[in-house]
């Protein structure tokens, strides 16, 4: 850092908000995995608040109807906490992000913030319903995640606010869930297209189906005419060819994430790729569930 920078680590979210009140223009860091390869001069400069010794702002909690991440979690929190199985997605999407290096570091806050449109873990937490809470000095307000994200690095977080929390409702705990990701290697690679789904059953048919594609548009989104088609499918009577037949013949799709053509992948490349994902997400929920819930592959 240069000698044009102020370096502030508070040790409350109180005092941190109290820095944003007068000072907006600080740059919030925590794992840093994406700050500083997005600073474009040589230096920072001006007013870096780190967050990262905020104790509240890390760790999992059970708030009896929501469950609680801390903003500062990192991905390696995640990985290595005791959830239920429709969390099995975002573990899987954790796994993905970076290197073990970047799990360590890298905060789900972050993430959100960043509010990149190959964001790992977006597609797996719209899927479960989740929450936003940000915290400024005059109080806390929630958005729905769906809400939050409004475009490629654009977000409706204030610049007096900080991402405190993301919180996940205990009624999306339920059912199990799938993650997968297309890039042009293993590890290590921005995301093509990305496809979570998580699905609960009742009497071995379907009865609720949250779908959610992301890197394929400008914002992750959920396919909810595709969720509502496939329920009441029984899991056991060729299911998996009448989901496949849902998602093929579905217009919503291709019509909902208007896909983009960029460097990675052509829309129509998008298209067809997020079908197959979706498809393969949505096979490995119903042989989980057809094997009582066994986790999700790999």
């Amino acid at each position: 850092m240069s000698s044009n920078t102020t370096y502030i680590r508070p040790l409350t979210i109180e005092d941190a908000v109290d820095v944003l009140s007068t000072s907006a223009a600080a740059v919030i860091a925590a794992g840093c995995t994406d700050l500083f390869p997005l600073t474009s001069a040589p230096r920072m400069t001006g007013q870096v608040l780190d967050i990262t010794g905020i104790k509240e702002m890390r760790g999992i909690t059970d708030n009896g109807e929501m469950r609680r991440f801390g903003g500062a979690s990192t991905w390696t929190d995640i990985i290595r906490a005791d959830l239920p199985p429709a969390y099995d997605m975002l573990k899987l999407a954790a796994r993905e992000i970076g290197s073990i290096q970047i799990q360590n570091a890298g905060t789900i806050a972050g993430n959100l913030c960043n509010a990149s449109p190959a964001a790992d873990s977006i597609p797996c937490l719209l899927a479960l319903d989740a929450s936003v809470e940000l915290t400024s000095a005059s109080g806390s307000r929630q958005l729905p995640l769906s809400d939050f994200i409004v475009g490629p690095r654009k977000t409706l977080r204030q610049a007096d606010e900080i991402m405190t929390a993301v919180l996940v409702p205990k009624t999306a705990e339920t059912g199990v869930s799938s993650f997968r990701k297309l890039g042009t290697r293993k590890y290590l690679i921005i995301s093509i297209v990305m496809a979570a789904a998580r699905i609960e059953v009742s009497d071995q048919r379907i009865t609720h189906a949250a779908l959610s594609l992301g890197s394929c548009s400008p914002v992750a989104v959920r396919l909810n005419k595709v969720e509502a088609d496939l329920i009441g499918l029984d899991i056991h009577n060729a299911a998996i060819p009448a989901s496949h037949h849902v998602v093929e013949t579905d217009i919503e799709i291709e019509a909902v994430i208007n896909p983009i053509d960029d460097i990675r992948g052509t829309a129509s490349y998008r298209i067809t790729a997020a079908k197959t994902l979706l498809c393969e997400a949505i096979d490995n929920c119903l042989n989980q569930l057809r094997n009582g819930g066994g986790g999700a592959d790999e």
